[in-house]
C-alpha cells in the first residue's frame, strides 16, 4: 500500500497526501455499503432524488473552496469557475427523469396474467474517477447509481484526491444510510485486488485505454458489469458551407479549453479546401491571445497541464510532426511561462500534418491540434474514421440533414453539429472502438445501473 499524493502542477509542491485504506477498513466499508444498500433500495425513488438535491445544494455551497482547489490540483484557471454549472444540470436532469427512466416495462395486457419488467438495483457500484473533470465525470455515475437504489464507493485519482473528500462532505449533508456512499483512498493494486475478488456489482472507470484494459482484466471471470470511458482523438469537420467565424471560435475553444485535457476535446481538424486558409489564419490569431500562466491568476486563460509527464507527451508528438514536415504556427516564446520539463506548455496549431504522425492518430490530451485540408465529405469521413477511438465528432455546416447523414457514417459515440466539447444529460454518453464500452447519462445510463427483473404472475382460478 502506498500513500496517494497530489503534486500541484502550479509549483511542484506536495499539495495533499492521504494514506490508503487498510484491509480491515475496506472489509468494514464493504459490509456497511451492502447493509446500507438493502435499506436504501426500500426508499421511494422520489425520496432518493430529493436527497440528491440536498447533496447538490451542499456541493454548490462548497464551490468557492473548490475552485482554487481545482486550480492547485490539476491546473484549470480560476477564471472559469469550476464545474458546478454542469454538475447542477446533470444532477437535476437525473432527478427529474428518474421515475420515468426506472418505471417498470409493462407489455400488452394478457387476460389472467400480470406481467412486467422491473428495474432493480445492481447492488454496489465502484466509481474510479479521473482528474481532468473530477466532479463532472464522477457525478455522471454517482448520482444516477444512487437514485437507482445502489450503494456507491468512489476512488478518485490521486491528482484530485481532495475532490473525493468534497463529494463525501456534500453527501454527508444528505442524510443517507450509513455507508451508502463512501469516498475511499486506494492504490491501483488494492483496487485491482478488490475487483478481482468480485467485491463490486458494477465498475465505472474513466481513464486511459491501458487503465481500462487493467480493469477489464481484473474483472475477468467475476461477471461484474463494466462501464469504461477511455481514450479519444475527437475530430471536427468544417464543411464548405460552415459559418466560418463561429466555427473558428468554438473549435479553438474545444481544442484548448482546460489545456486540451478534455475527454471530448477537439484533437484534429479537417477543413474543406475552400475555407482552409482562412480557417487556419483565424484559428492561429485566436489561439495567440491565450495567456499561459498561474491558474490562480484571473488573467490566465491557459493553465499548466496536470503533470510534466503529460506535457512531455505533447511535446514529443509535436517534435515528431515537425521532423516529418509539419509546420508550427505559434512561437512558444510568445508564451513566457512555457518551460521544457514543466507542466507549462504553450498552445500549438500544426499544419502540413497527416496520419503518419502520432499527433493525428494518438491521443494527445493537451494543447495541440493538427489541421488538414480535405476535398469533400467522403475524404473527411474517411479521415475521421481512421482512428482507434470514437467518443465524439463535430460537423460544422448549415445543413442539419447533411450533418445527420454524415453522422450515420462516422464511427463515434456522439455526433455534434455546430458545437463540441459538451455533454447533454438527456443523451447517452458512450463511445466505440478503444474509447470503451457502456454508457452513462440519459435513460440508458439508468438502465445500465440496474438489472431487469421479470414478473410473470398468473391469477388463481
Amino acid at each position: 500500500m502506498t500513500d496517494q499524493i497530489c503534486i500541484s502542477p502550479v509549483d511542484g509542491r506536495e499539495l495533499a497526501r492521504r494514506p490508503t485504506e487498510s484491509a480491515a477498513a475496506m472489509e468494514a466499508i464493504l459490509a456497511d455499503a451492502r447493509r446500507a444498500q438493502l435499506e436504501w433500495a426500500e426508499v421511494p425513488i422520489a425520496e432518493r432524488g430529493r436527497k440528491m438535491l440536498v447533496f447538490l445544494d451542499a456541493l454548490l455551497g462548497l464551490n468557492q473552496q473548490i475552485i482554487p482547489e481545482l486550480a492547485l490540483q490539476m491546473g484549470r484557471p480560476v477564471r472559469f469557475g469550476g464545474e458546478m454549472r454542469g454538475v447542477e444540470e446533470r444532477v437535476k436532469h437525473c432527478v427529474a427523469t428518474a421515475e420515468a427512466s426506472l418505471a417498470p416495462i409493462v407489455p400488452e395486457p394478457k387476460p389472467g396474467f400480470r406481467r412486467m419488467i422491473k428495474r432493480t438495483p445492481l447492488g454496489l457500484v465502484f466509481v474510479i474517477a479521473p482528474w481532468n473533470y473530477p466532479f463532472l465525470t464522477a457525478v455522471n455515475t454517482i448520482v444516477p447509481a444512487l437514485i437507482a437504489g445502489n450503494a456507491v464507493l468512489l476512488k478518485h485519482a490521486a491528482q484530485t484526491i481532495l475532490v473525493g473528500e468534497r463529494f463525501q462532505e456534500a453527501m454527508d449533508k444528505a442524510d443517507l444510510p450509513k455507508g451508502l456512499f463512501r469516498n475511499v483512498v486506494l492504490d491501483h493494486e488494492q483496487a485491482g485486488a478488490l475487483i478481482a475478488a468480485g467485491a463490486f456489482d458494477h465498475i465505472n472507470f474513466t481513464g486511459s485505454v491501458a487503465g481500462g484494459r487493467a480493469v477489464e482484466k481484473a474483472a475477468a471471470g467475476t461477471f461484474t458489469s463494466l462501464g469504461l470511458e477511455l481514450g479519444g482523438k475527437d475530430p471536427a469537420y468544417v464543411r464548405a458551407d460552415a459559418d466560418l467565424d463561429f466555427a473558428i471560435e468554438n473549435i479553438v475553444d474545444g481544442a484548448f479549453y482546460n489545456s486540451g485535457q478534455c475527454c471530448c476535446g477537439v484533437e484534429r481538424i479537417y477543413v474543406h479546401e475552400s475555407l482552409y486558409d482562412r480557417f487556419v489564419a483565424g484559428a492561429v490569431e485566436l489561439t495567440s491571445r491565450y495567456v499561459l500562466g498561474n491558474p490562480l491568476d484571473d488573467a490566465t486563460t491557459l493553465g499548466p497541464m496536470s503533470a510534466a509527464r503529460f506535457a512531455e507527451t505533447v511535446r514529443s508528438q509535436t517534435r515528431e510532426a515537425l521532423q516529418k514536415g509539419a509546420k508550427a504556427h505559434l512561437d512558444p516564446k510568445a508564451f513566457p511561462a512555457d518551460r521544457e520539463g514543466t507542466p507549462y506548455l504553450a498552445p500549438q496549431i500544426l499544419t502540413g500534418v497527416d496520419h503518419s504522425m502520432r499527433v493525428m492518430v494518438e491521443e494527445s490530451f493537451g494543447p495541440v491540434v493538427g489541421i488538414m485540408k480535405v476535398r469533400d465529405d467522403d475524404e473527411a469521413v474517411r479521415l475521421m474514421n481512421d482512428s482507434p477511438y470514437g467518443l465524439t465528432a463535430s460537423i460544422w455546416t448549415r445543413e442539419v440533414d447533411v450533418a445527420e447523414a454524415l453522422g450515420d457514417r462516422i464511427q463515434t459515440g456522439t455526433v455534434y453539429m455546430n458545437r463540441c466539447d459538451y455533454l447533454d444529460p438527456a443523451l447517452a454518453w458512450t463511445g466505440v472502438k478503444d474509447t470503451g464500452r457502456g454508457a452513462s447519462l440519459s435513460e440508458i445510463g439508468f438502465q445500465l445501473l440496474t438489472r431487469p427483473k421479470s414478473f410473470h404472475l398468473r391469477e388463481a382460478r
